[in-house]
């Protein structure tokens, strides 16, 4: 069972060179949930070039990120 802790982030980007910044630091808050669980990857999914969502994912192996675009 997961703890309450935050396991989805949705990163908006307002301006472009907040891309890498943004995503680097929802990144780093899910690594340290993942850390704590020992059981979920983290899947990164642009739904636009300005919304992205992280999420802890059991079909990421742990201690990995995964990238998807969707169309």
């Amino acid at each position: 069972m997961r703890s309450q802790a935050t396991e989805r982030l949705e990163v908006l980007i307002t301006e472009p060179g907040q891309l890498h910044e943004l995503l680097n630091d929802a990144e780093a808050e899910l690594r340290q949930v993942a850390m704590a669980q020992r059981c979920a990857g983290i899947l990164a999914t642009r739904h636009n070039p300005g919304r992205y969502t992280l999420e802890l994912s059991d079909t990421v192996p742990f201690g990995e990120t995964w990238e998807q675009t969707l169309s």
